[in-house]
């Protein structure tokens, strides 16, 4: 059952976050509706300015730390957000024991695909580089986040790299084409995302290259070998069938992959911990799983 804050977010949401996104005319308006809307960090948690196989970014840590390194890319169409505007998500990860690092990784029209997936292969291959054991290492992200870390998965995999023990994928941006049922079944539940908005992002960040592109839209890619997955998804989304897709075609190349479909929350809900208990359980559960696929070979 979702809780009676759920409810009440998504009016708020979509008077704050959606009407503007909607209205929005260009790049630097979808960036100034990430920073307006940036919700502080939990407290107890330092956020630490560094660089990482040359790309820059923060580690978040806590006292808690329990040796699990965690490669978090934060969501935001690609365009927009930045590690500061994701703490309350890295910063609760921190809380529950994760050493978090999250790449300021470039972004377009400035800097279109794939420097992104380049920019995550390169912290990613920094990490190991710094003697940080796949075996007690794991890939997250949300939205674009969700959909950058499964293609920095499929890049990694290509160069030869050991991939993390496990990732958690939240509402992952997995197909560009914007071609799943429920863009259009979800389209006036769905309190932030519009399909209009989403293309014009995905242009935006492919440039010349095709949409089915498989480090673009990786649910066009060869899955297999990658490591155990944990996926949730709002029920209301319009990127729940990006979820329910890339789940089936996990499962149908032999990868581990968990879904968990939460009724009410509106895209992102795990940005407010600080306000919504399904935020918080989610976060909780990710970091379960992640300590549970930390592999025995440590």
């Amino acid at each position: 059952m979702a809780s009676f804050c759920a409810y009440l977010l998504n009016p708020l949401i979509r008077w704050q976050v959606g009407r503007r996104l909607s209205g929005a005319l260009g790049v630097s308006q979808v960036r100034a509706v990430f920073e307006s809307t940036q919700l502080p960090g939990p407290r107890g948690v330092q956020y630490i300015a560094a660089s990482v196989g040359a790309v820059d970014g923060e580690w978040v840590e806590a006292h808690a730390a329990s040796g699990l390194v965690l490669f978090y890319l934060h969501g935001g169409g690609y365009v927009a957000g930045t590690p500061r505007t994701h703490r309350p998500i890295t910063g609760g990860f921190a809380q529950r024991g994760l050493r978090v690092f999250a790449p300021e990784y470039r972004r377009p029209p400035e800097h279109p695909f794939p420097a992104a997936v380049e920019d995550g292969v390169a912290a990613y291959r920094g990490l190991l580089t710094q003697g940080i054991a796949p075996q007690s290492l794991a890939i997250a992200g949300e939205s674009a986040g969700g959909g950058l870390a499964l293609a920095v998965l499929l890049a990694a995999r290509a160069a030869g790299l050991a991939l993390p023990a496990c990732a958690v994928l939240f509402s992952p941006w997995v197909d560009l084409t914007c071609t799943g049922e429920t863009w259009q079944t979800n389209a006036q539940r769905d309190p932030m995302l519009r399909r209009v908005s989403a293309q014009q992002l995905a242009r935006l960040y492919l440039k010349d290259a095709p949409p089915e592109t498989p480090l673009a839209s990786p649910l066009y890619a060869d899955l297999a070998g990658l490591p155990p997955m944990l996926i949730h998804v709002g029920e209301r989304e319009v990127l729940r069938d990006d979820a329910t897709r890339l789940a089936e075609r996990l499962r149908v190349v032999g990868v581990t992959a968990g879904l968990k479909i939460w009724p009410v929350v509106p895209h992102a809900w795990q940005l407010f911990p600080a306000f919504l208990p399904e935020a918080r359980q989610s976060l909780e559960e990710a970091a379960r799983f992640i300590r549970a696929h930390r592999r025995a070979d440590l």
